[in-house]
């Protein structure tokens, strides 16, 4: 059906935002006509050429151009990208940074009613939304996610049960002790890279574990006089400095990129990797069944978990031309069973949606499987914070990446490592 609004970009209903860049009237009715969509993407993640590929095979009519760049490029670019005189009509866009205010997004809200998602999980999207003063978690939709994912560690069980360790850990301290276990041993305990700043999964799973969830995502979604200087993130960092002391980590870290340190592990170089669950089709299949996957463990024992965990995100341009075709893709991509089922295999991920479609098939007993109980456990106990790269455009790139490298070669301490991200943060947000 066609619906009479229009989708407006860049400006929130009844809002301040800048004037809309482009409008057009919303239908929920696929064209008949070709049409080519680009798409921004990062390397290393396959799950939106599976997806395009299934797509065109149902509508011959639209076909896809996906171009990619690395998470750092791609997040430090996508101002300029979405400016561009011809945008890609979606990209990957992990923080939202000024593009809202910039009047670069596309803002959702009428397909949003056009297509009923009233029915979708609100606490998924509300990451997704940005309001009037800028910050995410309320206002009008301007994402939506290619899977929602979870995080988590990586053990590799052959290794494991050489060292005499039969089980998962279920506190920080057990950990530790594994890790010092695998260290005597002669076996890396941490496989890691931070060439491209990939630590940061240690990094922040550490500090998860002594800070306030909420602190946190109050400083990643903007929220004014929040801060990263806590007590709790200070220990968390001061943590991961006792690891690089102690030489839990590789000592080539700052030359392993993200595939790199996904391969090394799967070839059996680390005992414990940490990585979020669009890894575990991979891992299975380069493993076998000598892996596990669990949830970083709390301080104390049968404490509630925290975990980062987001929503596989990707913005529509405001310069889009295509505009229908683009929102179209991505209802597809949470309705579709073949598309939700693409989203799990290749991810690892919940497909998202309304909670009431049929979930789809995993393997018995498989890391997927255990990867979707990860995220209902984490959402039960409302434990799911997102990434701390999210917060600004600039903070990977401008401050994460080279202050975490300090960090891990034991070159600052972890009130260092807090205290220069957050000055970047208050920098950047000063403009």
């Amino acid at each position: 059906m066609a619906v009479g609004a229009l989708a407006l970009a860049g400006c929130a209903p009844g809002g301040s935002g800048p004037a809309p860049t482009n409008s057009t009237a919303v239908s929920t009715e696929l064209t008949t006509e070709d049409v080519e969509l680009t798409i921004a993407d990062e390397t290393g993640f396959p799950l939106t050429d599976d997806l395009t590929a299934e797509f065109t095979k149902q509508h011959p009519n639209i076909t896809f151009n996906v171009t990619r760049d690395t998470f750092q490029n791609l997040t430090a670019n996508a101002p300029k990208l979405l400016a561009a005189d011809t945008p890609p009509d979606l990209i990957r866009l992990p923080t939202i940074g000024d593009t809202v205010k910039d009047g670069l997004l596309a803002n959702l809200d009428p397909y949003f009613d056009a297509y009923g998602w009233d029915t979708w999980s609100p606490a998924q999207l509300a990451p997704l939304r940005v309001n009037e003063d800028n910050v995410r978690g309320s206002g009008s939709l301007y994402q939506l996610g290619l899977g929602y994912s979870v995080t988590g560690i990586y053990m590799n069980t052959k290794l494991a049960d050489q060292l005499g360790i039969d089980a998962p850990p279920t506190t920080l301290a057990e950990l530790e002790e594994d890790f010092a276990t695998a260290k005597a041993a002669g076996v890396l305990p941490i496989m890691a890279g931070d060439k491209d700043g990939v630590v940061n999964f240690v990094v922040q799973a550490a500090m998860n574990q002594y800070g306030d969830r909420q602190e946190m995502a109050d400083w990643i979604f903007n929220v004014p006089d929040a801060t990263y200087d806590t007590p709790g993130n200070v220990e968390g960092a001061d943590l991961v400095r006792k690891w690089a002391d102690a030489g839990y980590f590789p000592t080539d870290i700052n030359a392993i990129d993200y595939p790199s340190f996904v391969t090394r592990f799967q070839e059996g170089e680390g005992l414990f990797t940490f990585n979020g669950n669009w890894a575990a089709a991979d891992t299975q299949a380069k493993m076998g069944d000598d892996v596990q996957f669990f949830l970083v463990p709390p301080v104390e024992d049968g404490g509630d978990h925290v975990a980062m965990g987001a929503a596989n995100s990707f913005s529509v341009a405001a310069g889009s031309k295509h505009l229908n075709e683009i929102v179209y893709f991505l209802n597809w991509i949470h309705t579709d069973p073949k598309a939700r089922q693409i989203v799990t295999d290749v991810t690892g991920a919940s497909p998202g949606g309304d909670p009431s479609l049929p979930l789809p098939e995993v393997a018995p007993g498989s890391l997927i499987e255990n990867a979707l109980a990860m995220s209902a456990q984490i959402n039960e106990e409302n434990g799911q914070v997102d990434f701390m790269a999210n917060a600004t455009a600039g903070i990977y790139a401008g401050a994460i990446i080279p202050e975490s490298q300090l960090l891990v070669t034991s070159k600052i301490t972890g009130q260092e490592f807090v205290t220069a991200v957050q000055d970047f943060y208050a920098q950047e947000l000063a403009g």
